[in-house]
């Protein structure tokens, strides 16, 4: 029987509106807008100016510091200029405009083979990629690949999960690129030392689970665990207790329970970037909802404006309500259809007013339902009251600071309340209220 984790929520999958569509490349726009600042950490110490030509997978930016990654461009063409501009996370960063021209010049790495390969050369090769995680946080790869000394790692986890509702972005790279997946991981775990993969997929992919059975046949090292359909079964501390049964404690690391947790996308680009010397400068996503007139799976030039990629999928349906860059439970409200894809996007959806209606807020009916569904066994409704009641201290005694925003309370809560936007604004403001003490 498929294993799980305590809590969570299934909600309507709507997965068949592109789970048959195989990728497509977006064609090249005119203009890319590309963040300095795509991953966790610091933003990326520019190195071109306005009028520089750039090739297409030339560094425009390198990695400023430990926690930071480079930038490439997608694109062959002139810097117009330098501007500040939001993410599709709500966060500003300053970008590279790029006019792109119609040359086809491209900078890339030398190919390395990876039957010889070292450990430390595909370290070094996947932060001159500039790849970052692909499942969501866009934390740099080769600062898990390097995890602390005293940290002893048992497994890697490759998450093939993909639990949020209409994404199907994962599933179609496990269908199409089922030997660049498994050669990535291979090289994840040569590059970390450790001898055992184990790829975590939920029993709603059949097809990507059959397909994974064959090519893993003669792969003795790397292990396929089917675990059950449900949300959020793709967190980290989910799955890794889901694929181990080791529980992650509050404020700690995967690297503390001997794990590593890579994406299905992550391992694609690392192959990429070692066998055939690319770095990251695509993103795979999906363009979905009901408000979507052609419902696809495409490979975006990472600094595409959302613009274009909505008008390639046929444009908005007049009932569409809302945008959300990623998936409806994690995913980020859009109002600037300026707003770039960046590296760690995995979905644009459209949806309408039937798929976004949410119950008109109420006072808390103490129902106990947000506490029943939480995986991480928080009291939801004490944080957003904490929060609400600018009572901070108290907010963090109770762990604001452990919750991962996954939207499964927000779900299931009658009264409507917007817990996790509470949530969200009483972490930020404790954690401003930590670094204040600290200083």
């Amino acid at each position: 029987m498929p294993t799980t984790f305590k809590g969570g929520i299934h909600p309507s999958e709507m997965k068949e509106l592109t789970s048959e569509k195989p990728f497509e490349f977006l064609p090249l726009p005119d203009q890319i807008f590309l963040p300095l600042s795509q991953h966790a950490g610091k933003q990326a110490l520019l190195l071109k100016k306005k009028g520089d030509a750039v090739k297409k997978g030339e560094t425009i930016a390198e990695a400023d510091g430990f926690i930071s990654a480079p930038v490439h461009s997608p694109v062959s063409g002139k810097i117009n200029k330098i501007i500040s501009l939001l993410t599709l996370t709500g966060t500003r960063s300053d970008a590279v405009v790029i006019n792109r021209t119609d040359t086809e010049e491209e900078e890339s790495m030398e190919p390395l083979n990876p039957d010889s390969i070292a450990r430390g050369q595909i370290i070094e090769r996947v932060k001159q990629a500039g790849i970052v995680g692909q499942g969501g946080a866009a934390f740099p790869t080769y600062v898990k690949l390097s995890p602390p000394p005293d940290k002893k790692i048992d497994y890697v986890i490759l998450n093939a999960c993909e639990c949020e509702p209409y994404l199907t972005r994962d599933y179609r790279l496990l269908i199409e690129k089922t030997e660049e997946v498994i050669a990535g991981l291979k090289l994840i775990l040569k590059a970390t030392g450790v001898s055992t993969g184990i790829i975590g997929i939920e029993d709603n992919k059949p097809e990507a689970i059959k397909q994974l059975k064959t090519y893993l046949n003669k792969e003795e090292n790397i292990l396929l665990k089917t675990l059950k359909t449900k949300y959020p079964q793709g967190a980290e501390k989910m799955l890794i207790k889901a694929v181990t049964g080791r529980e992650t404690p509050p404020g700690k690391l995967p690297f503390d329970v001997g794990c590593i947790i890579q994406n299905v996308g992550t391992a694609v680009s690392v192959y990429n970037a070692v066998v055939k010397g690319k770095p990251q400068t695509h993103a795979f996503i999906t363009v979905s909802g009901l408000g979507i007139k052609e419902p696809k799976n495409l490979i975006v030039p990472v600094g595409t404006p959302l613009k274009n990629i909505i008008d390639y999928c046929g444009g908005v349906k007049d009932n569409a309500k809302k945008i959300i860059a990623g998936g409806p439970m994690m995913g980020f409200a859009q109002f600037d259809l300026n707003s770039p894809v960046t590296k760690a996007a995995s979905g644009i959806l459209v949806l309408t007013e039937k798929e976004t209606s949410t119950t008109k807020e109420s006072n808390c009916l103490n129902c106990g339902r947000c506490l029943s569904v939480c995986p991480l066994n928080l009291a939801p409704t004490r944080l957003y009251k904490f929060a609400r009641f600018n009572k901070f201290e108290e907010a963090i005694d109770i762990g604001i600071l452990s919750c991962m925003e996954c939207g499964t309370c927000a779900y299931n809560c009658p009264a409507g309340i917007p817990l996790v936007q509470w949530v969200r604004f009483g972490k930020r403001k404790s954690s401003a209220l930590l670094k204040q003490k600290t200083n």
